[in-house]
């Protein structure tokens, strides 16, 4: 490891000012019109939700980028001050997107098959997908594609969501997390609960069930075929730094994906998320442990980044050739109708995902219909009346996109 060498934040910011430079459109800092109305639909949205949970919903930001223009708006309480197109946060599922990315471009360059089995050997080697060994012994491990995982058609059970034997009515994570804020999770540690527990949703390829977990045991599958390749030893970070955002990559970006359990910090400006109990408690996120979401919500960045990534990856001028792209969009799994390859499909917002992780929301589409691309964060959870108030709340999210193309004339809901 380099001990000395450029800080980490500078680093981040030097990439952020090459790739500004590369945005399809200028920004004007002049309140345009269109400026205007986007603004006035997010804000009364925002109002809105703050009125019907009465809770103070510290923001709500919408990037929409048009063939001829890009328009940021950041709705803020009075007494609070307006966020900027790079501001950080925490992607969240967004980052499942850039895992199949990673993926599919492994395929292109002849380093795996997406639809070989975990079982099966890397291309040219004797080392198969994910170790050999007892505690990777999961439920159907000898049935299970790398398509499927990415298709959440695997029937791989969610870890992260779902309750666990001997977790006292929690998820693994939460539990572990609730004695050890700072415990360092990884893949094969999930697997090896899978394997103690004889957990699974369905055999796989029969049906849909969204796993987190299952993208866990993807970061596995990443770096084994990069540490194959390389001749030395890879995690699944080093690959999307060195192929997917990195200075070497098609579009480098600003965006981390942070693996180890002392890496919580974010760079600066970021945001902050709450998070409102059901209990009347508040939390606040600032720092996070990321470790239990590596390759399925741990990436971080800024909407700007985000704006760029969604857009360049769906129109092909990223890490993928249209081949492979049109591959992630349209390769539906079974039991679903919008999910594919780490993408998903809204009408009238186009291609892409959405996210939640420690208080943050997101979304990121890219319409090739339009040539438009929509991105909103929204840094709060509401579970004040339980899953009422906090599926509103991300609904809300999600109609701001919509409202977004509306008032400059596009398609919506």
């Amino acid at each position: 490891m380099i001990t000395k060498t450029i800080p980490a934040v500078l680093i981040l910011s030097i990439i952020l000012v090459i790739s500004c430079k590369k945005d399809e459109t200028p920004v004007s800092n002049e309140p345009t019109d269109n400026y205007k109305k986007v603004f006035r639909a997010v804000d009364s949205i925002r109002q809105a939700l703050q009125t019907s949970s009465g809770k103070v919903i510290p923001s709500l930001n919408v990037l929409i980028n048009t063939p001829t223009e890009e328009i940021f708006v950041s709705s803020v309480p009075s007494n609070r001050a307006v966020l900027t197109k790079n501001t950080y946060f925490r992607f969240a599922s967004n980052t499942k997107n850039m895992t199949a990315a990673a993926i599919l471009n492994m395929q292109e360059d002849g380093w795996l098959n997406i639809s070989d089995k975990l079982t099966d050997v890397i291309p040219g080697s004797d080392v198969p997908y994910v170790p050999a060994t007892t505690a990777w012994d999961i439920p159907y491990k000898n049935q299970i594609t790398i398509e499927q995982l990415l298709q959440h058609s695997a029937g791989v059970y969610d870890l992260v969501n779902d309750t666990v034997p001997g977790c006292g009515g929690k998820s693994y994570t939460d539990y572990i997390q609730g004695l050890d804020p700072n415990h360092q999770f990884t893949a094969g540690e999930f697997a090896n609960q899978l394997r103690i527990n004889h957990l699974s949703s369905f055999p796989p390829g029969t049906n849909w069930s969204y796993s987190n977990t299952g993208y866990a045991l993807l970061s596995e599958v990443v770096a084994r075929v990069y540490t194959f390749n390389k001749g030395m030893a890879k995690v699944y970070t080093d690959y999307m730094n060195d192929y997917l955002v990195g200075g070497s990559a098609p579009v480098p970006l600003a965006i981390r994906f942070p693996y180890l359990a002392t890496d919580q910090q974010l760079p600066a400006p970021f945001i902050s998320s709450t998070a409102y109990q059901e209990n009347g408690e508040t939390i606040t996120y600032t720092n996070c442990n990321m470790s239990a979401n590596v390759s399925e919500g741990n990436g971080y960045g800024t909407i700007g980044t985000l704006n760029q990534y969604v857009r360049s990856l769906m129109k092909g001028s990223n890490i993928l050739t249209p081949t492979s792209v049109n591959l992630m969009q349209t390769d539906i799994a079974p039991g679903s109708t919008t999910y594919a390859l780490g993408c998903t499909y809204q009408k009238n917002l186009g291609y892409g995902h959405t996210g939640s992780t420690h208080g943050y929301m997101s979304a990121m589409f890219y319409d090739p219909l339009t040539g438009v691309s929509v991105i909103a964060m929204l840094p709060v959870w509401d579970f004040s009346n339980g899953m009422t108030s906090y599926n509103h709340a991300n609904t809300e999210m999600i109609r701001a996109c919509y409202l977004a193309r509306m008032t400059l004339g596009y398609p919506g809901y």
